[in-house]
């Protein structure tokens, strides 16, 4: 048997939990601009909704009879992108609700932010957030180099 430290451990999904599949559907179709994958409803009781955020590996769903983690309750996972300024004004257009830019305020990071993007666009060091409709939020975090 291989030792775990050979192993691959991919994040492929994400569940969030949602009260309105329809209206989180919307959402992450319509204003966040996330494809949609697949949308599998077999019955009332069981729906599958899974999403991909532009050019991601990993996929989000949610839907019925997936979790019973309370809706909203998902907190601060992460998307990535190349140009911060870009991604606000983006989603901020397409109707997301997103937070002010904010930066980390010291290079040997304490936890404290300063208004706006980071004055050196350091890796890792620009942010903004939002949340969707339920209440689960989302950090958007700025790496320009892969």
């Amino acid at each position: 048997m291989s030792p775990l430290s050979e192993l691959e451990f991919r994040i492929e999904v994400i569940t969030l939990p949602v009260t309105d599949a329809d209206r989180a559907l919307e959402f992450y179709q319509e204003n966040a601009g996330f494809h949609l994958d697949v949308d599998y409803r077999p019955h009332d009781g069981f729906r599958v909704v899974q999403l991909t955020p532009p050019g991601s590996p990993a996929s989000i769903q949610f839907g019925v009879g997936l979790t019973d983690a309370a809706p909203g309750s998902a907190r601060a996972g992460y998307l990535v992108v190349a140009d911060i300024e870009a991604a606000h004004e983006e989603l901020a257009g397409r109707g997301v609700p997103v937070g002010p830019l904010r930066h980390k305020k010291s290079v040997d990071w304490q936890g404290d932010f300063a208004p706006g993007v980071d004055p050196d666009r350091r890796d890792y060091a620009s942010f903004f957030d939002f949340a969707d409709p339920d209440g689960n939020t989302w950090v958007v975090q700025e790496r320009r180099r892969r």
